[in-house]
């Protein structure tokens, strides 16, 4: 299993590349129902040091992925019944996948995949952006973050050395071979088994039994694990019981934190998306990491969250300005498990699930038969810690300075981002609706 992480990109790479025909034909993963054996993990031959990346593609693959978050955002969202949800997903993750993907995509199912990620790059400039957002900062005892990407291949499958180039040189992807045939079960809880030890215990059985079967031909996993306290803690003895307006009209009495301090604030009123709105920035000790907190006025949020955009969010992030502020926020602590080919159908992703071109991986007809995310995020008084798994199944087939504090308690359904704030990646993405949902 490779680690992207902050100490450093690809600071596990391993010297000795081997060849991948000895890759895929080693026996892995038998004994359907057991507990999966160690995966074995190959390497397939990459640059000592990544190729350069232009900045500008960098940076614009960040607003991309942006844009792909707010995307699936409003998609997941846009059902009666899911708008009122509590929901986190993570951008970064999902475009890792995709952007894994893509290079070993021809025709539209490349061209559909590009536009629904807000790219016009080649898809190996894509690659190689998306992965170099994964920028070094040293770990602390404050700060862990780690991003983890591999690849599981049928033994046997010929796999295009130019496709195990590219993934290897932009993402250090680790190539693991296994047994979809013979045992998919075994295969399956191998790889669930690698994404929940990467994301320390949080993301559990990231694919289903019936998402991984004896057609899978090819896995690509993401797995992303975020551990941070905040630059500036909430103090337990100012949390306490406050009422949160609920969308349904209901007040539930929830734990809700509390400082005065200076933040980064902004505040605005029918130029964006037509309704009021509020917005803070709650730095992370070390390592350049924020959670941006959106709040839109009573009464107000659906119309705010369906109405925006990546243009609109650049705007309010690019408002705000140090402020002090009398803060109010709930605790929150919640999961959310999707399965995304509906999702991505609806942003123009559908021939990669039906008459899919996946020459560049192999001669093999291949087709995507699923794509799915598990994410979680935990929010108290020191910090946050979220985790998310993402997975591809391939089968056969600023304001003025003021001398008050501006008061923001947020009693009401609100949008967060966690983010890095000096390379642009969203790591993290979603909406409170209700703090003691789980």
């Amino acid at each position: 299993m490779t680690n992207r992480s902050t100490t450093g990109a690809y600071s596990r790479r391993r010297p000795a590349a081997l060849l991948l025909a000895a890759a895929l034909a080693a026996p892995l993963l038998t004994g359907c129902g057991s507990t999966p054996a160690a995966p074995t993990e190959l390497r397939v031959s990459a640059p000592a040091t990544r190729p350069p990346v232009d900045p500008a593609q960098v940076a614009a693959t960040a607003t991309a992925t942006n844009a792909f978050g707010l995307d699936l955002l409003h998609a997941l969202t846009a059902a009666p019944d899911s708008a009122g949800r509590n929901l986190v997903l993570s951008p970064s993750g999902l475009a890792a996948v995709l952007a894994m993907l893509l290079p070993g995509a021809r025709g539209a199912t490349a061209d559909e995949l590009a536009k629904a990620l807000h790219t016009d790059l080649t898809p190996q400039q894509y690659a190689l952006a998306t992965g170099a957002l994964d920028r070094p900062v040293p770990a602390t005892d404050r700060l862990t973050l780690r991003q983890t990407d591999d690849l599981w291949t049928q033994q046997g499958l010929a796999v295009s050395p130019d496709y195990l180039a590219t993934l290897a040189a932009a993402f250090d992807t680790g190539v693991h071979p296994a047994d979809f045939t013979k045992d998919p079960e075994g295969a399956r809880k191998a790889i669930n088994a690698a994404v929940e030890k990467a994301t320390e215990g949080r993301i559990k059985d990231l694919f289903a039994s019936h998402q991984i079967t004896g057609d899978t031909r090819l896995v690509l996993t993401d797995a992303l694990y975020l551990k941070a306290k905040w630059a500036s803690a909430f103090k337990p003895a100012h949390t306490a019981d406050r009422p949160f307006h609920k969308l349904d009209g209901s007040t539930p009495s929830v734990s809700t934190m509390g400082q005065t301090g200076t933040f980064r604030y902004a505040e605005g009123s029918g130029g964006i998306v037509g309704e009021p709105w509020q917005a803070v920035e709650l730095p992370y000790a070390d390592g350049g990491l924020a959670m941006d907190l959106i709040v839109p006025a009573q009464g107000g949020f659906a119309a705010f969250t369906k109405g925006l955009d990546q243009p609109q969010l650049d705007r309010i992030l690019g408002g705000l300005g140090e402020r002090p502020v009398d803060l109010e926020l709930p605790r929150f602590h919640f999961d959310t498990s999707n399965e995304l080919t509906p999702a991505l159908r609806s942003l123009g992703v559908r021939s990669a699930f039906d008459k899919a071109d996946l020459g560049g991986i192999a001669k093999e007809p291949l087709a995507v038969s699923t794509v799915v995310q598990k994410a979680t995020i935990e929010v108290d008084e020191d910090g946050t810690v979220a985790a998310a798994g993402s997975g591809v199944g391939i089968a056969g087939a600023a304001a003025p300075a003021a001398h008050q504090p501006v008061q923001l308690h947020i009693d009401r359904p609100f949008l967060f981002l966690i983010r890095d704030t000096a390379g642009g990646r969203p790591l993290f993405l979603g909406q409170v609706t209700d703090p003691q949902a789980r």
